[in-house]
Protein backbone atom coordinates (compact mmCIF):
# COMPACT_ATOMS: atom_id res chain seq x y z
CA UNK A 1 0.00 0.00 0.00
CA UNK A 2 1.41 3.51 -1.32
CA UNK A 3 2.23 5.96 1.49
CA UNK A 4 -1.03 8.24 0.44
CA UNK A 5 -3.53 5.21 0.67
CA UNK A 6 -1.64 3.85 3.80
CA UNK A 7 -2.61 7.68 5.46
CA UNK A 8 -6.12 7.58 4.20
CA UNK A 9 -6.75 4.03 5.68
CA UNK A 10 -5.24 5.10 8.64
CA UNK A 11 -7.72 8.21 8.71
CA UNK A 12 -10.67 5.99 7.85
CA UNK A 13 -9.60 3.86 11.10
CA UNK A 14 -9.73 7.14 13.41
CA UNK A 15 -13.29 8.15 11.98
CA UNK A 16 -14.72 4.86 12.07
CA UNK A 17 -13.66 4.48 15.86
CA UNK A 18 -14.59 7.94 16.70
CA UNK A 19 -18.42 6.98 15.57
CA UNK A 20 -18.42 3.87 17.84
CA UNK A 21 -16.93 5.73 20.83
CA UNK A 22 -19.48 8.75 20.25
CA UNK A 23 -22.23 5.68 19.67
CA UNK A 24 -21.71 4.73 23.01
CA UNK A 25 -21.41 8.26 24.69
CA UNK A 26 -17.94 9.03 24.95
CA UNK A 27 -17.12 12.75 23.80
CA UNK A 28 -14.16 11.98 21.81
CA UNK A 29 -13.12 13.86 18.14
CA UNK A 30 -10.72 12.37 15.53
CA UNK A 31 -7.68 14.28 15.07
CA UNK A 32 -6.79 16.94 12.73
CA UNK A 33 -6.38 15.44 9.03
CA UNK A 34 -3.18 17.79 9.22
CA UNK A 35 0.28 16.54 8.46
CA UNK A 36 1.37 12.95 10.10
CA UNK A 37 1.51 12.80 13.96
CA UNK A 38 1.12 16.41 14.61
CA UNK A 39 -2.18 16.07 16.43
CA UNK A 40 -3.44 12.81 18.62
CA UNK A 41 -5.43 10.10 16.66
CA UNK A 42 -8.70 10.99 18.93
CA UNK A 43 -8.92 12.98 21.69
CA UNK A 44 -11.62 13.10 24.48
CA UNK A 45 -10.76 10.46 26.70
CA UNK A 46 -9.09 12.14 29.64
CA UNK A 47 -6.15 10.30 30.83
CA UNK A 48 -6.30 8.16 27.20
CA UNK A 49 -3.54 8.77 24.90
CA UNK A 50 -5.64 7.19 21.67
CA UNK A 51 -3.20 5.88 18.99
CA UNK A 52 -4.96 3.99 16.37
CA UNK A 53 -3.77 1.34 13.54
CA UNK A 54 -6.12 0.35 11.02
CA UNK A 55 -3.78 -2.19 9.44
CA UNK A 56 -3.44 -5.84 8.10
CA UNK A 57 -0.39 -6.10 9.82
CA UNK A 58 0.34 -4.75 12.85
CA UNK A 59 3.62 -4.97 14.48
CA UNK A 60 2.02 -4.39 17.97
CA UNK A 61 5.60 -3.51 19.75
CA UNK A 62 6.23 -0.72 17.71
CA UNK A 63 2.72 0.60 17.55
CA UNK A 64 2.82 0.41 21.30
CA UNK A 65 5.90 2.33 21.40
CA UNK A 66 4.51 4.74 19.16
CA UNK A 67 1.63 5.31 21.47
CA UNK A 68 3.88 5.14 25.09
CA UNK A 69 5.94 8.31 22.72
CA UNK A 70 3.35 10.14 21.60
CA UNK A 71 1.50 9.71 25.06
CA UNK A 72 4.61 11.27 26.30
CA UNK A 73 5.31 14.16 23.87
CA UNK A 74 1.28 14.96 23.77
CA UNK A 75 1.11 14.68 27.83
CA UNK A 76 -2.49 13.38 27.25
CA UNK A 77 -2.52 10.19 29.18
CA UNK A 78 -1.63 6.77 29.21
CA UNK A 79 -1.05 5.29 26.11
CA UNK A 80 -3.63 2.93 24.63
CA UNK A 81 -3.37 1.13 21.42
CA UNK A 82 -6.72 0.42 19.15
CA UNK A 83 -6.42 -1.58 16.34
CA UNK A 84 -8.27 -3.27 13.78
CA UNK A 85 -7.86 -5.85 10.38
CA UNK A 86 -10.07 -5.66 7.67
CA UNK A 87 -13.33 -7.56 8.84
CA UNK A 88 -11.73 -7.74 12.36
CA UNK A 89 -12.88 -6.55 15.55
CA UNK A 90 -11.52 -3.42 17.02
CA UNK A 91 -9.20 -4.69 19.83
CA UNK A 92 -7.23 -2.84 22.63
CA UNK A 93 -3.91 -3.08 23.55
CA UNK A 94 -2.21 -1.28 26.99
CA UNK A 95 -0.48 -2.29 29.77
CA UNK A 96 -0.94 -4.83 32.46
CA UNK A 97 -0.26 -2.39 35.07
CA UNK A 98 -2.83 0.20 33.59
CA UNK A 99 -5.26 -1.87 32.72
CA UNK A 100 -5.57 -3.63 36.58
CA UNK A 101 -5.61 -0.07 37.82
CA UNK A 102 -8.76 0.73 35.57
CA UNK A 103 -10.10 -2.89 36.21
CA UNK A 104 -10.30 -2.14 40.16
CA UNK A 105 -11.85 1.54 39.89
CA UNK A 106 -14.68 -0.03 37.66
CA UNK A 107 -15.30 -2.94 40.28
CA UNK A 108 -15.49 -0.41 43.41
CA UNK A 109 -17.75 2.05 41.49
CA UNK A 110 -19.86 -1.21 40.73
CA UNK A 111 -19.94 -2.47 43.94
CA UNK A 112 -19.88 0.87 46.11
CA UNK A 113 -22.80 1.26 47.89
CA UNK A 114 -25.14 4.50 47.27
CA UNK A 115 -24.72 6.68 49.71
CA UNK A 116 -27.43 8.59 51.04
CA UNK A 117 -29.79 7.34 48.06
CA UNK A 118 -32.50 5.15 49.07
CA UNK A 119 -34.80 4.03 45.94
CA UNK A 120 -38.38 2.82 46.45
Amino acid sequence: MSGKSSQRKGRQGELELSKILQAYGFPVEPGKPVSYGSTPDITGLPGIHAEVKRVERLNIVNAFAQAVRDSERFGDGIPVLFHRRNRGPWLVTMELSNWINYYKRAEMAIFEPLEGKVEN
